[in-house]
């Protein structure tokens, strides 16, 4: 076990959180970040990024200048909540969250309120810099959380364009549990003035093998929810995480299992900035243990103490697959990630299981119970 502690005055405030010591990637991160140094980094999901770059960062903060000294841009509103109620975990110092769906002009005024620190999407975070009221005069670092997803083609124009506003000497730092080779390139292209921008690829702690059990349910399109039902009938979760890659299919099956007596929330992205909230909240506090959700919120969000991920389809790139399942099995817990699909996609997951170097267990429903096929049935073998 590696010795490396904490910086100073960090241990008394991770304690109340429980965490006693580093994890590898803090122990890679924090010393790069302390000395300065730009850097994109990779570390599977769960494995502390966002403590890994808050807690060099906000050492870096002057509490006499009342300006922005650090933003945090993440790619979706509910990550960027998130980020800042961790911000707000471990220190005093103001941070205020600029998403878009809020009104522009109470963000505004948040800005005469002289946070420190700026969290907040890409869009914008780059139009208050636009209309002259958020200054990047004295920003000391950029962070883009979720590299891949803030950089992707649907939100890459932001982000680039918050690039451009930065001065030259400020630190940046990009992180995933995913990173691509185009990652790091667009990168160096949009701020060419870094003089090095350094690439840390942490060793995989195995967490898709080693702390989540894999399991296949066959069902035909149209059985889907009716088998999601059932599976939640039979293993009563004590928190589950429903994934389709279809926003539009969010309400219906929600509506389909709430007609059937099964409690649960949805998450998706046409839903109003407080309803999604009130969803979120309630599925993090426990009181509700059922959240169906788009691949919206497989990136980066952290709920505590999921269980069970149902994968209602094989999503189209094999980074949602890894984001859907590493939203259980974290902080050392184990879980279940349960894959619903019909004879082509578990031809599709037979390949998957494959490249990720995974075991899936096939199993099926009988007697409201959850089995595994006999050998010679027509359900047993790959699936």
């Amino acid at each position: 076990m590696s010795d490396y502690t904490f910086p100073a005055g960090w241990q008394e405030i991770l304690e109340k959180k429980q965490i006693t010591r580093p994890t590898p990637v803090q122990e890679k991160v924090i010393p790069l970040l302390a000395e300065k140094k730009s850097i994109l980094f990779q570390s599977e999901t769960g494995t502390g990024k966002t403590l890994a770059y808050l807690i060099p960062l906000i050492d870096e903060i002057d509490r006499s200048d009342n300006s922005i000294q650090l933003i945090i841009a993440a790619p979706t509103h509910e990550l960027a909540s998130q980020i800042k109620a961790e911000v707000q975990s471990v220190t005093d110092i103001k941070a205020a969250l600029f998403i878009g769906g809020a009104p522009l002009k109470r963000q505004q005024e948040l800005l005469k309120e002289k946070p420190l620190i700026a969290i907040g999407t890409p869009a914008r975070l780059t139009e208050l810099i636009m209309l002259k009221k958020l200054k990047t005069t004295n920003v000391k670092a950029l962070v883009l959380d979720e590299a891949d997803r803030i950089l992707a083609q649907e939100l890459r124009e932001y982000t680039l364009k918050l690039t451009e506003h930065l001065g030259a000497g400020v630190q940046l730092v990009a992180c995933s549990a995913t990173i691509k080779p185009f990652i790091e390139k667009l990168l160096r292209e949009a701020v060419p003035e870094l003089e090095k921008l350094e690439t840390v690829l942490l060793p995989p702690e195995d967490i898709l093998q080693r702390k989540i059990s894999h399991w296949a349910l066959f069902a035909e399109k149209r059985d889907k929810i009716d088998t999601v039902r059932k599976f939640l009938v039979a293993e009563n979760p004590a928190k589950a995480l429903i994934f389709t890659s279809r926003p539009d299919q969010v309400m219906n099956i929600y509506d389909k299992l709430t007609y059937k007596k099964i409690e649960c929330l949805a998450l998706h992205a046409k839903a109003g900035k407080q309803e999604r909230k009130a969803a979120i909240d309630r599925f993090r506090s426990g009181k509700c243990k059922v959240l169906i959700t788009s691949d919206l919120a497989s990136r980066g969000l952290d709920f505590p103490g999921i269980t069970h991920i149902i994968q209602t389809d094989i999503p189209s790139d094999d980074d949602f697959f890894i984001h859907r399942a590493g939203r259980t099995a974290r902080a050392g817990a184990e879980g279940i990630n349960v894959i619903i699909g019909d004879e082509r996609e578990l031809r599709i997951l037979a390949k998957i299981e494959k490249k990720l170097k995974i075991k899936v267990y096939p199993k099926e429903l009988y007697g409201g119970k959850i089995v595994t096929p006999e050998a010679g049935s027509e359900d047993s073998g790959n699936y």
